[in-house]
C-alpha cells in the first residue's frame, strides 16, 4: 500500500489560511465527537438523561469527519492506494501513470458526488430531522461536497503542469459523457469498464476509486440507480458504533505524536533489557502496545522505528534481523483491545443474522489469547536472532525500574481505563473510547506537556482526522460493492459450493485460511473487512465455527496481510522510514511471517485460544 508516507511541507502564501482553516475544522469535529459522549455520562450520572439526539449527532459527526479528512488526504496526495508501481516507472511512463490514473479516478469521483447529491436530494423531500431543527439532507450535504472537492483535486495532482491536468480533464470528462450517453448498452461496457479500473489501480489509482468504480460499473450495467451506493455509504459511516474508530485511533495518536514512546521503552528496557533478547523483547512489547491504539496503521513503525533500531543494532543484532523484527512487529497489537479491526470486524459481523452474537466487548475478549501467542512467538523469536551474549552481563536496576514506571505511570494506566470504562457497567462502547481518547489527551497536554501550544493539539487531530477520512472512505464505498455481491447472491452460492465440495471442517478452515492469505496479498486490511467478511460468516456458520473464532482467525491472517509485498503497508512504512529497499525489507520478515503462520494455524485448530475468554466472562 502506498500514499501513506508522504510528509508534505505546508504551503506559503494565500493558500497556507485554508490549509489551516481545515485543519481546524476537522480538529474541532473530533474535539466534539469526542466531548459529546462525555456529556452523555454526565447527564446520565447526574441529570438522569444526555443530550436530545446526542447519538444521532455523534454519528453524523463521523460522517463529516470521514469526508473532511478524504479531502485533506487528496490535499497531501495521502489517498490509500494499493499499488506501488509509478515509483519505478521513469520518464513519460510515469507521467503516464500518474494521468491515466488521476484521470480516472477523477472520473469516478464525480460519479460518486452525483450518486452523493442524488441522494441528499432524495433525503431533502423527506424533511427528516437530525436534532434541534437540524434537517438530515444539511449534513449530508458534505457528502456530494467532499467527493466533489477530492474529484478537483485528484485532477490537480495528476501533472505539475497544465498540459497534463488538461489530458485528464478530457480522459474524465470522457467518462462522464459515456455514462450518460453510452455507445453502447451499459451491460455490454462492464467488462471494459472493469478492465480499464483494474490498469488504473495498477497505475496508482486509490483503493476507494477501486471499490467504488466497481460499484458503479456493475450497478451500472444492470441499470441500477447509482445513488444506492451513496445511501450505503452513510448507513455505514453513521452506524451507532462507528464513533469507536475516530476516537480510539485520537488516543493512540495522542501517545504517538506525544513523547509516550521514549517513557514506554525506558519502562520495558529498565524491566526487560536484563534478559537474553532483551531488546528484541523491549521491541516486541513496545510495537504491540502502540498498534493496539493505532490499529496497525503503520504509525507504530514511524512513531518508535527510529527509536528502537539503534537499541536493537547497539545490541549486536544485524541489520537484516533489526529491519524483521521492527517490521514484524509492527501489527502484532492488531488483536488487543482497542484495535479498530476488532471493532471494525464487530460492526461489520453484527450486521449479517449469521453474526448477530458478535459485539465488540466479546472480540476484544476473544483476541487476547491469540494476541498473547502471536507475541510470544514473536519474542522467542527476536531472542533466537540475537547474539547469544544479550542481557546476560546486565544486572537489573531496581531504582531505574521503579523511576521509569513512576515517569510513564499515567500512559501506563491507559488501557486500564479503556477497559474499565467498556467492561464497568457505566458507557457504552462509544463513550468509552470518548472517555480514553480523553484520558490520552489530558495526560500528554496537561500531565506531561508534550504538547505546549493549542496548535500542537490542532495539528494531531488534523493528522489523525487524515488517516480515518481514508479509511472511512474506503469503508463507505467498499460497503457498495458488497451490496451488489449481496444482490448477486455471492455468499449464498458460495455456501452452497463449498459446503458441497469441502465436507471437513478442518479442510475448510485450512482452504479459508489459503484463502485469506490471498485476499491478504491484494487487498487492504479494511475494505477486505467490509467485502469480505459478510461472505465468509455465513460459511463460517455452516461448518460450526464460532463466529468469534473465525474473526480471529479473519484478522490473523490480515496481520499477515500487512507483511505482504503487494499490499504490506508495513512493509513499504518500514522501507520508508529506514530508507531500504522494499526487496532487502521483504526478505527481512521473512523469519517472522513463518513464525505467524504457525501461530495462525494454532489459532485455527485451537479454538480454546479465542473463545475460553469471552465464554468464561459470558457465564
Amino acid at each position: 500500500m502506498s500514499a501513506v508516507a508522504s510528509n508534505p511541507v505546508e504551503p506559503a502564501g494565500r493558500l497556507r489560511w485554508l490549509w489551516q482553516a481545515e485543519n481546524l475544522l476537522v480538529a474541532l469535529a473530533l474535539a466534539a465527537l469526542m466531548v459529546l459522549p462525555l456529556i452523555e455520562i454526565v447527564g446520565r450520572k447526574f441529570f438522569h438523561g444526555g443530550l436530545s439526539g446526542g447519538a444521532a449527532l455523534q454519528q453524523h459527526l463521523v460522517l463529516i469527519i470521514g469526508l473532511l479528512g478524504g479531502m485533506f488526504a487528496a490535499r497531501d496526495r495521502r489517498l490509500l492506494s494499493l499499488s506501488t508501481l509509478t515509483n519505478f516507472l521513469k520518464g513519460r511512463w510515469q507521467t503516464f501513470a500518474r494521468v491515466f490514473s488521476s484521470a480516472f479516478a477523477t472520473g469516478i469521483t464525480v460519479f460518486l458526488c452525483l450518486a452523493a447529491l442524488q441522494l441528499v436530494q432524495s433525503e431533502k423531500g423527506g424533511g427528516k430531522i437530525l436534532a434541534y431543527g437540524i434537517p438530515v439532507w444539511v449534513v449530508q450535504g458534505i457528502m456530494p461536497l467532499g467527493f466533489g472537492v477530492i474529484a478537483l483535486r485528484l485532477l490537480w495532482h495528476a501533472a505539475d503542469a497544465w498540459r497534463g491536468r488538461l489530458v485528464a480533464l478530457l480522459v474524465a470528462g470522457s467518462m462522464v459523457w459515456i455514462g450518460f450517453y453510452p455507445p453502447l448498452t451499459p451491460a455490454r461496457l462492464v467488462v471494459p469498464g472493469l478492465a480499464a479500473l483494474l490498469v488504473a489501480v495498477v497505475l496508482g489509482a486509490p483503493i476507494f476509486v477501486m471499490l467504488g468504480g466497481a460499484a458503479l460499473i456493475l450497478f451500472w450495467g444492470e441499470d441500477t440507480p447509482i445513488a444506492s451506493i451513496s445511501l450505503t455509504h452513510y448507513s455505514m459511516v453513521t452506524n451507532p458504533t462507528l464513533p469507536t474508530l475516530p476516537l480510539f485511533t485520537l488516543a493512540g495518536y495522542f501517545l504517538a505524536e506525544g513523547g509516550a514512546s521514549k517513557r514506554l521503552i525506558r519502562v520495558f528496557q529498565a524491566w526487560l533489557g536484563q534478559f537474553r533478547g532483551g531488546p528484541a523483547i523491549v521491541t516486541v512489547l513496545a510495537c504491540a502496545f502502540f498498534s493496539s491504539f493505532t490499529g496497525a496503521s503503520g504509525v507504530t513503525i514511524l512513531a518508535l522505528g527510529g527509536l528502537l533500531m539503534p537499541v536493537l543494532m547497539g545490541a549486536g543484532y544485524s541489520e537484516r534481523s533489526t529491519l524483521g523484527i521492527l517490521t514484524g512487529s509492527g501489527g502484532l497489537g492488531l488483536l488487543f483491545p482497542p484495535s479498530l479491526p476488532l471493532i471494525l470486524f464487530a460492526i461489520v459481523a453484527s450486521s449479517n443474522a449469521t453474526g448477530a452474537g458478535v459485539t465488540i466487548e466479546k472480540m476484544f475478549l476473544a483476541g487476547f489469547g491469540p494476541g498473547v501467542l502471536l507475541v510470544s512467538m514473536a519474542i522467542w523469536l527476536g531472542m533466537r536472532l540475537g547474539p547469544k551474549n544479550i542481557g546476560i552481563h546486565r544486572a537489573f536496576d531496581r531504582g531505574e525500574a521503579g523511576r521509569a514506571v513512576w515517569a510513564a505511570k499515567w500512559e501506563l494506566l491507559l488501557p486500564v481505563v479503556a477497559l474499565a470504562a467498556l467492561f464497568g457497567g457505566f458507557a457504552t462502547p462509544v463513550e468509552a473510547a470518548a472517555v480514553t481518547a480523553f484520558y490520552a489527551f489530558v495526560v500528554e497536554t496537561f500531565f506531561y506537556r508534550d504538547f505546549k501550544r493549542p496548535r500542537d493539539v490542532a495539528r494531531v487531530m488534523a493528522e489523525c482526522g487524515l488517516l480515518v477520512g481514508g479509511v472511512l472512505l474506503i469503508l463507505g464505498v467498499a460497503l457498495g460493492f458488497t451490496n451488489y455481491l449481496i444482490d448477486a447472491q455471492i455468499p449464498s452460492r458460495a455456501v452452497e459450493w463449498v459446503t458441497g465440495t469441502v465436507h471437513s471442517k478442518y479442510a475448510f478452515l485450512l482452504a479459508l485460511n489459503l484463502c485469506l492469505l490471498l485476499v491478504g496479498c491484494v487487498m487492504d486490511m479494511y475494505s477486505a473487512i467490509v467485502v469480505v467478511v459478510p461472505i465468509i460468516v455465513p460459511l463460517g456458520m455452516a461448518y460450526g465455527v464460532d463466529p468469534l473464532h473465525l474473526g480471529i482467525i479473519f484478522l490473523a491472517n490480515m496481520e499477515l496481510g500487512l507483511l505482504t509485498p503487494t499490499a504490506g503497508i508495513n512493509i513499504f512504512l518500514s522501507s520508508y522510514r529506514f530508507q531500504k529497499p522494499v526487496l532487502q525489507v521483504s526478505r527481512a520478515v521473512l523469519p517472522m511471517q513463518c513464525v505467524l503462520i504457525v501461530g495462525l494455524l494454532l489459532i485455527t485448530y485451537c479454538p480454546a485460544l479465542t473463545t475460553f475468554l469471552p465464554h468464561w466472562l459470558g457465564r
